[in-house]
C-alpha cells in the first residue's frame, strides 16, 4: 500500500471518528459557546477563555470545512477532540444532575452533548 493510500485511509478514519464524536451542529455550538455556562466551565489560561471554549470555536470551523481543505494541524485537532470526548464521556457526571452538570457543559464546549439522542 502506498503512503498516500494509507494517509487517505487515516484521514477518512479521523474525519469519521470526529463526525461521530461531535454530535452538535455549528449553529448549536455557536449558541452554546455564547452562553454563560459555556464560558464558566473548563480549564482556563491567562486570557480567561477555557481550553474547551477555544477548541469549540475551532470545531465550528472544522465542521464547516471541506475534507479536501483540512490541514495536518486540523486533523491533529480533530484527533484531540475525539480523544477528549471519549475520555471525558467515560468519566461520567458527578452526583449532580447530568443535564446541568459541569461535566456535560465541558463536553458541549468540545461539540458533544451527552443528553442528545
Amino acid at each position: 500500500m502506498s503512503k498516500s493510500t494509507s494517509d487517505d485511509s487515516n484521514t477518512r478514519q479521523t474525519i469519521a471518528e470526529f463526525k461521530q464524536a461531535v454530535n452538535m451542529t455549528p449553529a448549536q455550538m455557536e449558541k452554546w459557546l455564547d452562553s454563560d455556562d459555556s464560558k464558566r466551565v473548563g480549564q482556563k489560561h491567562g486570557d480567561g477563555e477555557s481550553v474547551g471554549h477555544q477548541s469549540g470555536r475551532r470545531i465550528i470551523e472544522l465542521l464547516q470545512r471541506r475534507a479536501d481543505d483540512l490541514s495536518e494541524d486540523d486533523l491533529a485537532h480533530m484527533r484531540k477532540v475525539v480523544g477528549y470526548i471519549h475520555r471525558h464521556s467515560a468519566q461520567g457526571p458527578s452526583k449532580n444532575d447530568p443535564a446541568t452538570s459541569d461535566w456535560r457543559y465541558s463536553l458541549m464546549n468540545w461539540g458533544h452533548d451527552p443528553q442528545k439522542k
